[in-house]
């Protein structure tokens, strides 16, 4: 999937995977998550779910690619920001939030020093087939023993519709991961009544799924 995609989706405004409250597993399973450190937000867009972890205390750092995700993050939020660059990110930073804005191949281990968890709501399921093993592996060279990461998925038919959001199963997320994490299965729902644009869709059954992995 090239860049561009993500580029014209936010300028469109085809951003139907942008939630506007907190997500609410997120309130539900942040013991999953407690402990001291950074949380890292992976494909955060204009997340609010960074601003209720900030809330919470902790420092929050995001990867984002789209530059109008990112300015619009701060800007809707109203927080001031300071804007600075290296070689390979625009960074964004306002009162313990830092949002790299590029590509999250180029983020380096230096780059999330501190970070003891992460949040991954729409950052696996954004990605095709093809990236999503270079992407787990990725996040293993990058993230510390320790580390602790809630993760959402769906689980859908992928014959019935094109992602994103794309459908990972269980099975994948065991492959992806089972190697480096301890992986606990929190919560299981069926959501496919709650979501009449994906029955639209053609979709005839929809889970979602919510783990919590543990780097070893």
């Amino acid at each position: 999937m090239q860049p561009d995609f993500w580029h014209e989706r936010w300028q469109n405004n085809q951003i139907g995977f942008h939630q506007g409250t907190v997500n609410p597993y997120l309130l539900a399973f942040w013991p999953a998550l407690q402990g001291e450190g950074k949380v890292f937000v992976p494909l955060c867009g204009k997340s609010r779910d960074m601003l209720w972890l900030r809330a919470q205390g902790r420092e929050v750092v995001g990867i984002e690619l789209s530059p109008a995700a990112v300015q619009a993050f701060f800007d809707e939020n109203g927080l001031p920001v300071e804007i600075s660059s290296n070689d390979r990110f625009s960074v964004f930073e306002s009162d313990g939030i830092l949002i790299y804005c590029g590509d999250f191949f180029d983020l380096a281990a230096a780059d999330l020093a501190g970070v003891t968890a992460v949040y991954d709501r729409a950052s696996l399921i954004a990605l095709p087939p093809e990236m999503r093993a270079a992407y787990a592996d990725r996040m293993h060279g990058l993230l510390s023993p320790g580390t602790k990461t809630l993760l959402i998925a769906f689980e859908y038919p992928q014959h019935e519709m094109a992602g994103p959001p794309f459908s990972v199963h269980e099975q994948e997320v065991r492959k992806l991961y089972g190697e480096h994490c301890a992986i606990e299965v929190l919560h299981v729902v069926d959501i496919l009544d709650q979501e009449p644009r994906f029955k639209e869709k053609g979709l005839t059954s929809l889970q979602e799924k919510v783990y919590a992995l543990t780097y070893n």
